[in-house]
C-alpha cells in the first residue's frame, strides 16, 4: 500500500480531461493522476519544482494499477469517501475535486444543491441524489460544525433576516458564484439587512440579491484587471 510519495519532478502531460505527473523516486518512475489545479501550478513553475510530495490513493484493477495524487491528506480522504458511493468511479471523484473545493462540495450537500453537483461531467440527476444523500450521512458531524461556525460568526438573531440570508446563498450558488466569494460578502449583507429592517417596508430579498451581485461582480472585475 502506497500512502504518500516524495520524489523528483520529471514530466507533466494531459490526456483529455486527465492530468498526470511523472515522479522519479529512488530510480522508479511513478505515473500519477493529479488534480487540474496542481497540474497548472506545476506547469507554471516547472523550473522551481524539483521535488514533490503527494498523498496517494492506489487503485488496483485486473489490467492496471492506478495512482491518484493529492497535495493534502484531506483531499485524499475525501476522494476515498466519494469512491465508496455505489456507481461513483475514480474519474467522477477527480471531476468533483477538479471543479470544487471540499468546502464547496460540503456546502452543496448541506443546501442540497443538485444543480451544482450535476454540473460535474458524468453526474446525472440520479447520481447527484445518491451523492447528496450518502455524503450528507458521511459528513454529518462536519456539516453540523460548519453550521455552528456560521451562526457563531454572524449571530443572526432575527429569523426573517436569517431566512433571507439562507435564500440569498442558495440563489447566488445557483448563479455560479463560488461559496468562498459569497461568504466574504455575508457580513456586509447582514449589516445592510439590519439597516433596512429598521426602515419600514425597506427590507426585501430582491434588493439584497442585487446588492450581493453588485459586490461580487465588482470584485470579479477588479481581479480581471
Amino acid at each position: 500500500m502506497i500512502s504518500w510519495i516524495n520524489g523528483e519532478f520529471v514530466e507533466l502531460w494531459q490526456t483529455n480531461q486527465k492530468f498526470f505527473v511523472l515522479i522519479n523516486c529512488q530510480g522508479l518512475g511513478y505515473e500519477i493522476q493529479i488534480l487540474e489545479s496542481l497540474f497548472l501550478k506545476l506547469k507554471t513553475n516547472q523550473k522551481s519544482n524539483k521535488y514533490i510530495t503527494l498523498w496517494i490513493k492506489h487503485i488496483k484493477k485486473e489490467d492496471s494499477d492506478l495512482l491518484f495524487g493529492f497535495t493534502s491528506k484531506d483531499q485524499k480522504n475525501f476522494f476515498i469517501e466519494i469512491l465508496s458511493i455505489r456507481g461513483v468511479g475514480s474519474q467522477i471523484g477527480m471531476g468533483i475535486l477538479n471543479k470544487f473545493s471540499i468546502s464547496e462540495v460540503i456546502s452543496a450537500i448541506k443546501t442540497q444543491n443538485k444543480k451544482l453537483i450535476c454540473s460535474v461531467p458524468g453526474i446525472g440527476q440520479k447520481m447527484s441524489d445518491r451523492l447528496i444523500l450518502e455524503l450528507k450521512s458521511k459528513f454529518k458531524s462536519q456539516l453540523q460544525f460548519e453550521e455552528e461556525k456560521v451562526n457563531d460568526n454572524f449571530k443572526i438573531k432575527d429569523p426573517e433576516i436569517n431566512k433571507i440570508m439562507e435564500d440569498l446563498q442558495l440563489s447566488l450558488q445557483s448563479l455560479n458564484y463560488k461559496n468562498k466569494e459569497i461568504n466574504t460578502i455575508l457580513p456586509i449583507l447582514i449589516k445592510e439587512a439590519d439597516l433596512l429592517s429598521e426602515k419600514e417596508n425597506n427590507l426585501s430579498f430582491e434588493n439584497l440579491l442585487k446588492l450581493a451581485m453588485n459586490y461580487l461582480d465588482k470584485d470579479s472585475s477588479n481581479l480581471a484587471r
